[in-house]
């Protein structure tokens, strides 16, 4: 490990590849070392990130926790990171460089549909390459899949979480993305190696090889299993040599991220308010879905005389409200992230409050 850098290690791979089952592994062993986790979430990945959350994470100071999180989590609720690292990958970042002393060792699980190179490429801006190193980037790949010659285990499923986030309309082939996420990878991991017969496993290293060179391990893994010891400590410093990664990427989007391409852009921000009535609120928030180009909302309500925080999320127009555990203390009360094109707080923020009681 590079001298007093904290080793990072940047998990890339499909929605349904595996990458959650693996990071609930690893921190599942991680008995001892103090790991902070980043999720770049996206769409039905929230369903995963609820899976990490329920693995123990030793983070006493919440203090520097964002407003979604009181539990060492770091959820960048957005799109594809190639556009958005600048504004949001760097405070997270920066704020866990502020608690070095603390941390061991930090875990990124990036979007099924983000691309490794442009989150490594932020390892070499001032203010992280000092404090910081990629340890690794491993790519998990859906073994069974790829032997059948798909690039996923459910392409619709992927295909439809491209076309729920607009902001990936300059992205090239799913194909193309999967070489990519190789193209960056210094372990690749197979998973669901349970499921593969002896000439399926043949295709996957036939497919492998032809992809990354063959200095990169394979790893091959069942049920999420591998041991921490094969997946962190690597050394790689990845950042050192990512220029040199080709992606066909790089011909789709210019990396100078001039935010002012509509493509490029989109607005986000996170508005609190008071108890409300769910019905009410559950109405006023399919209006805004349908009204406005929201591509994300997120949250917990407030609801009167009741423990219990209610979450609120919406992909597109599909709104899915369930409890999931009791108020912390000084927790804020209803607060939803909003991620979406041309839309404005003032606006949205108005219409929520008609839902106060």
């Amino acid at each position: 490990m590079q001298l007093n850098k904290i080793p990072t290690t940047v998990v890339t791979g499909f929605l349904g590849s595996g990458k959650t089952t693996l990071l609930s592994s690893v921190l599942k062993q991680a008995a001892g070392k103090r790991i902070a986790v980043i999720v770049n979430e996206f769409g039905e990945l929230d369903i995963d990130s609820d899976l990490l959350r329920s693995c123990p994470l030793d983070c006493e100071d919440e203090s520097a926790a964002t407003a979604e999180d009181q539990n060492g989590f770091y959820e960048l609720a957005n799109g594809c990171i190639c556009c958005t690292v600048e504004e949001e990958f760097l405070p997270v970042m920066q704020q866990l460089v502020e608690r070095r002393e603390d941390i061991d060792h930090i875990l990124i699980e990036t979007s099924g549909l983000a691309l490794p190179k442009p989150l490594v490429q932020a390892f070499n801006w001032p203010g992280i390459k000092e404090y910081c190193t990629v340890d690794a980037v491993i790519t998990v790949i859906d073994g069974p899949a790829v032997a059948a010659g798909r690039f996923a285990n459910d392409e619709a499923k992927v295909q439809e979480q491209r076309l729920a986030d607009e902001s990936l309309d300059h992205d090239p082939s799913l194909k193309e993305l999967l070489d990519d996420q190789l193209s960056a990878a210094d372990l690749v991991v197979v998973s669901k190696n349970d499921l593969l017969e002896g000439d399926q496993r043949s295709q996957v290293e036939a497919t492998i090889a032809a992809k990354v060179p063959t200095e990169v391990k394979t790893s091959y893994i069942s049920n999420g299993e591998a041991d921490l010891e094969m997946l962190m400590g690597l050394d790689c410093a990845t950042e050192e040599r990512i220029e040199a990664v080709h992606n066909h990427h790089d011909h789709h989007h210019d990396h100078g991220h001039d935010h002012d391409h509509a493509h490029d852009h989109f607005d986000s921000f996170v508005i609190s308010i008071g108890e409300v009535d769910s019905d009410k609120l559950q109405g006023i928030l399919k209006g805004l879905l349908s009204d406005f180009n929201i591509f994300r909302a997120k949250g917990f309500a407030a609801l009167p005389g009741k423990p219990m925080r209610q979450v609120m999320q919406a992909v597109g127009k599909r709104l899915d409200v369930y409890f999931d555990r009791p108020w912390g203390n000084d927790e804020p009360k209803t607060q939803l992230v909003f991620i979406g094109k041309g839309i404005d707080e003032a606006t949205i923020k108005a219409a929520l409050e008609e839902a106060l009681v």
